[in-house]
């Protein structure tokens, strides 16, 4: 087969990445799809279950199965013949803590020993299964980490990381692994660290510094002041940077980003949006995405940065307001006169706020709505979309605050009514399809999704009115792994 012939496959089962069923079936067609398959099955390092630690535990060298022998460790599989594929080789996203997770439970379920055993073997395990994968994967692509590793010493580590271009990391690891990552990876475009002591290594802020295309910085950090030298080494090569859980820290260095496309602030308290007003006047021409997951800065000073930079703004999320009373309608003002250009909008409303957002803004796709309390409830909200929304809208996201707990109100023949209505409400289109999202929590949402409702969704995706459907649990942001 030729070369064109492989690497049409593999685009083609790059769609398949998130269907493990579907990309399972392609590897027994034939010895050709099995090759590509298998490469993008066992890509995500992240994904590997334990009968996939079972698979890299035999494919270790004999070195390394004589370690695991000599230390008593029996996990080693029953048939002598070795894998069909190099498959540690395929690996281009290494969490060490997932690899840590799913060897432990490979030795629980392997035979009962003592905690202190367990750990020990773990360790064992975890390092020459680490060991081969530096030796095997000629360029990793993503790497998580949450505790200093052992591999950084191999020899075969700087080949391995040469080319890494996604680091997740703590940022109390040891100061000497960060100053050899700091050797080794000079071209990582999204560095993610999460601040989980008041301790951060020095080696951090060289990692930072010796960056030479530093793209995405996302920042979690919990302890105030300890993260100053580290922001300060940030390159203006950003374009997207997210700040979560900040904590008395001023918003002002954000201004150096003037290239910024992507900017999220995900607060919880008012007290962390120090000097936003003063960032309300900074202009950033090619800014795209604003995002406030949780809440917001005041009206005042979000409509001023509107004003500034909302004419090139794609997505908008602006969370909830920081007092339930609140008015929204300087800031729907805002939206409609600054932001017209947006496909994709997040908020929260009150009665009769939507009209005004679906009127000027005509490229609008996608909607998410925030429910309850003071906000419109789910019969209320969804009512509005159907009177007010244009042609180009196509989906809809009810969202629960996730503070505040309320029981569904939306009723079976509710639902019903509104699909019927969405579906004939713009004339110049026979049937208006909807993709439907209900994002819930463990406090409320639930009854939106009872077996009734169910069966009415069921009935209008059968007859291609809802082409998609998910319920997603309320997630703040993704930690990594």
């Amino acid at each position: 087969m030729s070369q064109l012939h492989v690497g049409c496959l593999y685009e083609i089962f790059e769609y398949l990445n998130d269907d493990r069923s579907t990309l399972h079936s392609c590897i027994l067609v034939n010895r050709l799809w099995c090759e590509v398959s298998v490469k993008i099955f066992w890509r995500n390092g992240c994904d590997y279950s334990v009968s996939n630690f079972n698979t890299l535990v035999s494919c270790l060298p004999n070195e390394s199965k004589e370690i695991l022998s000599k230390n008593g460790i029996t996990i080693l599989t029953k048939t002598t013949k070795f894998p069909t594929f190099n498959y540690a080789s395929f690996c281009k996203v290494l969490s060490i803590n997932h690899v840590r997770c799913k060897v432990e439970e490979l030795l629980k379920n392997e035979q009962t020993i003592s905690p202190q055993i367990l750990e020990d073997n773990t360790n064992i395990v975890v390092q020459e299964i680490c060991k081969m994968f530096m030796n095997q994967i000629s360029s990793l692509e993503k790497l998580i980490l949450i505790r200093t590793p052992t591999f950084i010493h191999y020899p075969e580590t700087k080949d391995c990381l040469k080319n890494l271009s996604e680091l997740h990391c703590y940022s109390n690891i040891s100061s000497k692994t960060f100053y050899q990552l700091s050797q080794i990876c000079q071209n990582i475009s999204l560095l993610d660290i999460s601040q989980k002591s008041p301790f951060i290594s020095d080696g951090l802020a060289d990692l930072v510094s010796v960056q030479k295309n530093l793209k995405h910085f996302i920042l979690t950090q919990y302890f105030n002041d300890t993260i100053s030298s580290l922001i300060k080494r940030l390159p203006n090569t950003l374009i997207k940077l997210n700040l979560r859980d900040f904590n008395f820290i001023s918003l002002l260095f954000i201004t150096e980003f003037s290239n910024l496309q992507e900017l999220e602030l995900s607060f919880e308290y008012k007290e962390d949006f120090i000097d936003f007003d003063k960032l309300s006047y900074a202009s950033f021409p090619q800014l795209q995405i604003l995002k406030f997951q949780y809440l917001r800065p005041n009206n005042e000073a979000l409509v001023r940065f509107l004003e500034n930079n909302g004419k090139n703004l794609k997505e908008l999320y602006v969370g909830v307001a920081l007092g339930y009373n609140n008015s929204n309608n300087s800031l729907n003002s805002a939206i409609s006169k600054f932001c017209t250009n947006i496909r994709k909008f997040s908020g929260g409303f009150k009665n009769n706020e939507l009209e005004l957002i679906f009127k000027s803004c005509k490229y609008l796709k996608s909607i998410e709505i925030f429910c309850g309390d003071y906000l419109l409830n789910e019969k209320e909200a969804l009512d509005e979309v159907v009177n007010y929304s244009h042609k180009n809208v196509t989906e809809i996201i009810l969202h629960y605050y996730y503070s505040h707990i309320q029981t569904a109100e939306l009723l079976p023949n509710e639902l019903e009514s509104f699909i019927v209505r969405w579906a004939s409400s713009v004339p110049s289109v026979p049937q208006r399809s909807l993709s439907f999202v209900i994002v819930t929590n463990d406090y409320c949402g639930w009854g939106l999704t009872n077996e009734e409702n169910m069966k009415i969704i069921k009935k209008y995706y059968d007859l291609g009115v809802i082409k998609d459907f998910k319920i997603r649990d309320y997630d703040y942001y993704d930690e990594f792994d």
